[in-house]
């Protein structure tokens, strides 16, 4: 097929000059279904991390070698996040080869096989071995989702898309909450709640049969003419040309790429190291600063804070869920009404605040004589409710839609599946160890240890992470090559920058 593509201005300066081509959120049902579709892998990913928390209370209840050992509980938690360690630094692969939709499909299929094995566990370590498996699937997902929404959303609405990933992910977690409570008085309580995890990873696989390859992969894939069907699903045939453009111009750069990119690539490139260290710093402090230890542990924290009944734990962990929900959506506003360094770091504020109320209440209550719950008893619980309003959303989307968006083509899929693996290597080591660091130290202390690190990670975002809302790809290509080798350099020092540099220029003539 031979384009004719009109010239048009490779930045987000073109949408001021047209406003009337500028999309909103609900501007195009096509990519909101896809979006929506996508989003399922993040709902996979929610639900796991919810449903753990509840099970792991009756799994207890029907195992006794589990009740007596930490380590097997927080085996049992934290298997899943070793199998999307591993499967997120192969995801990154999977989808440069086989594309996102396959991807996708591959990991929908891997969960559900996990969720039966988990369903029919005769002991503890069947269901390790399960945990495994869905961990595998949601390690793919969690790398696959982002990019496939980011790759087919309009710039400006790019980061309220991707981050309904992250609130399909908080509804997930809010949806294991509710099956928790409906089967607490259900005869294998926990095997039904571990089981029906499955669903929706049959609903996605059938849905992403009728969805397109991201039309970004197909064209750099020499498969033009379905790349173009795709878009012209997307955008009116006005701005349809200035989206071919921009993919144009990126073919071009890679076919002047003389090798393929390795893991190793990344580290020699400068501009790749700023842009990696940005983006897996932000999905590492997500981790540290104790979301899933929130949302994996909340029933015992309750506990913890003097409610013992199973029922009222999850009750009350239902509440911080729906918060997480609510909150996740109230961030899909504001990343792209206020940018995401803003946001993350108003959220970090309010997180480090609402952690050292957590630690203070539980400093208080081991002081006090009371053990049914009392006035630190909810003042733990409001430290709870406060964490997830301020974390949900910043610090909830702003990692995923920045490592979304900040790597050039050739290393989006690569790098997003490195920064995916950093965020389940941080993951991994806040669940195997909080329980134990509870014990040996106190829960307050554990706290406060938590408030220090969002201290660390408001600086690192100051430092470190650059304003993206509304930039093209390219413009952000740009921001790390102004960061490597400065403003009015020629960037002399990176033969790949030269090369882009040509092309932009045979862009603008063609």
């Amino acid at each position: 097929m031979t384009l004719t593509i009109p010239s048009a201005p490779g930045s987000s300066g073109y949408l001021d000059m047209y406003p009337e081509r500028r999309m909103s959120y609900f501007g195009n049902s096509y990519i909101l279904g896809l979006t929506v579709t996508a989003g399922i892998g993040g709902l996979l990913f929610g639900y796991d991390t919810g449903v753990i928390s509840g099970a792991l209370l009756y799994i207890k209840d029907d195992f006794d070698v589990v009740k007596q050992s930490s380590f097997l509980q927080e085996t049992i938690v934290s298997m899943a996040l070793v199998g999307a360690m591993l499967g997120a630094a192969a995801g990154g692969w999977i989808n440069d080869y086989y594309g996102r939709k396959k991807a996708t499909m591959f990991a929908d299929v891997v969960f559900a096989a996990g969720a039966i094995v988990m369903a029919a566990a005769p002991d503890p370590y069947v269901l390790i071995a399960g945990r495994f498996l869905v961990g595998l699937g949601v390690g793919v997902a969690s790398v696959t989702a982002p990019v496939y929404i980011a790759e087919a959303s309009p710039s400006e609405v790019r980061g309220g898309l991707v981050s309904t990933n992250v609130l399909m992910i908080t509804g997930g977690q809010f949806l294991s909450y509710l099956i928790n409570s409906a089967f607490t008085q259900v005869p294998g309580t926990w095997r039904w709640m571990l089981g029906v995890s499955g669903v929706p990873a049959v609903v996605q696989f059938v849905l992403m049969m009728f969805m397109p390859e991201s039309p970004r992969w197909l064209f750099m894939k020499n498969r033009k003419e379905e790349a173009i069907q795709v878009l012209t699903r997307m955008y009116d045939i006005s701005r349809l040309a200035d989206e071919i453009d921009h993919l144009s111009a990126a073919e071009e750069e890679e076919k002047q790429r003389k090798h393929t990119v390795s893991y190793l690539e990344v580290f020699r490139s400068k501009e790749m190291r700023l842009a990696f260290f940005a983006g897996a710093g932000l999905q590492a402090f997500q981790q540290f600063t104790g979301i899933n230890t929130v949302m994996y542990y909340s029933p015992t924290i309750v506990q913890m804070a003097g409610f013992h009944s199973n029922q009222l734990a999850l009750l009350l962990s239902l509440i911080v869920a729906a918060m997480n929900a609510a909150g996740t959506v109230v961030g899909i506003y504001f990343i792209d009404h206020c940018g995401r360094k803003k946001l993350a770091l108003s959220s970090l504020c309010g997180v480090i605040i609402s952690l050292i109320i957590l630690s203070v209440s539980f400093f208080k209550q081991s002081d006090a004589s009371s053990s049914d719950g009392g006035l630190y008893g909810w003042l733990a619980v409001l430290g709870l409710a406060l964490y997830i309003a301020f974390f949900a959303p910043g610090m909830g989307p702003v990692p995923w839609t920045v490592n979304s968006e900040i790597y050039p083509q050739q290393y989006r899929g690569i790098c997003g599946g490195m920064s995916a693996t950093v965020n389940w290597i941080s993951n991994l080591i806040v669940a195997q160890t909080f329980l134990s660091v509870a014990e040996a130290a106190g829960t307050g202390v554990t706290f406060l240890i938590l408030a220090g690190i969002a201290v660390l990670a408001a600086v690192f975002v100051i430092v470190f992470v650059p304003e993206t809302q509304g930039l093209t790809f390219s413009e952000v290509e740009q921001i790390w090559k102004e960061r490597a080798w400065g403003k009015n350099s020629d960037w002399g020092s990176s033969s790949e920058s030269n090369d882009m540099d040509g092309l932009l220029e045979q862009g603008s003539q063609s």
